[in-house]
């Protein structure tokens, strides 16, 4: 497999205006994109596919486009990735589980239609002897380790806080977002058995809020948090992550410390309270590169070697998840350390476990 960079270092943020964008009226097929729960500005995972499409489509003058269904049912994702085909975009780009069931049918249904399903793998959606799953030849389902992801962001977290009270807030309580936390509980406890943090995780303080949208509710939950004393909260939950974000920041700016890490793409813009001193309450984000795989998918297209019928893992050893290069609230000896960590994980001298384990002392 092909070497990906992680997504801030490829992907500039957008500007969204409207839902449609044409790059210079160009010649080519036309990259269509339905969106999962939530909106475009998410600040997370819709957010950061759309925009691997709008930089694909600038740098290869193509039109793009995308849809927002009125639910999120499998109807809701066909109907649209429908419209999206009968208005001419035959490249179609679906961030989230829930279009599993929904591109099982719809790539044998548009066959002349390329699909490109980002953390999740076609099936017709039964849990029994009846699942059927297949990934058709114009289709590619692309996977993230988010476990190693979320360890390296604890690992820096952890050596940034050095000691204290750490909290999860996760959305739904599906895969990607179980691995976030363990993987995350994971690095937390190398920290401190390695590297001489003394981190603190309670099982009070790991919470899934059941949506993805619920801002008031990931404020409040984050406002519990810090209360109890918390330093900072991993939040892997879209735009409930967005109110914990907003509670750190409203806190920051009556001089309180409150941490938040972000989640998918490099959320410090979205963490910023005072912007002439280039202060946010993002201490790290566990990035996925969502936008490299939406992006990257574009350009094989392009060069005649779309993956169609592969399942791709975007994995630490591929430079597919990480943290950012950068970040103004992580010193550089704690980045120093940090890099050390993740060339042993690509060495394969760590591991991450993908699942559950007793992780909560």
């Amino acid at each position: 497999m092909k070497k990906y960079v992680l997504l801030a270092l490829l992907v500039p943020a957008v500007l969204f205006v409207g839902c449609q964008k044409k790059a210079g009226g160009a010649k080519g097929f036309k990259v269509g994109m339905v969106t999962d729960a939530g909106t475009i500005d998410d600040k997370s995972f819709n957010q950061g596919t759309w925009e691997g499409v709008v930089k694909a489509g600038a740098d290869f003058k193509l039109e793009t486009k995308y849809l927002k269904p009125t639910g999120t049912t499998e109807a809701d994702y066909v109907k649209e990735i429908g419209n999206l085909y009968d208005a001419g975009f035959k490249f179609i780009v679906t961030p989230g589980y829930k279009f599993e069931s929904s591109i099982f049918i719809t790539q044998d249904k548009y066959q002349d239609a390329k699909f490109v399903l980002i953390d999740g793998s076609p099936n017709n959606g039964k849990y029994d002897a009846t699942r059927q799953e297949k990934v058709g030849p114009n289709t590619v389902a692309i996977f993230f380790a988010e476990h190693e992801s979320a360890f390296v962001a604890a690992v820096a977290a952890s050596l940034a806080i050095k000691e204290g009270e750490i909290g999860f807030i996760g959305g739904m309580e599906i895969p990607a977002v179980q691995k976030f936390n363990w993987g995350f509980q994971q690095g937390v406890k190398y920290a401190n058995a390695n590297l001489g943090t003394k981190i603190v995780q309670k099982a009070e303080n790991v919470v899934y809020q059941g949506s993805f949208s619920d801002v008031a509710a990931g404020q409040q939950l984050a406002a519990a948090m810090f209360d109890k004393g918390v330093k900072a909260v991993f939040c892997a939950a879209g735009g409930v992550g967005v109110g914990a974000i907003n509670e750190a920041k409203t806190r920051a700016v009556a001089g309180k410390q409150a941490w938040i890490i972000g989640v998918d793409v490099d959320q410090f813009a979205d963490g910023v309270y005072d912007a002439a001193a280039g202060k946010s309450v993002i201490l790290t984000s566990a990035m996925k590169g969502i936008g490299v795989a939406s992006y990257d998918m574009v350009k094989a297209e392009r060069e005649g070697k779309f993956p169609g019928g592969q399942t791709l893992i975007f994995d630490a050893k591929n430079d597919g998840v990480g943290i950012p290069a950068k970040n103004p609230n992580l010193s550089d000896d704690v980045q120093k350390k940090v890099a050390a960590v993740v060339a042993d994980l690509k060495a394969g001298k760590i591991t991450v476990a993908a699942e559950k384990g007793d992780l909560i002392k």
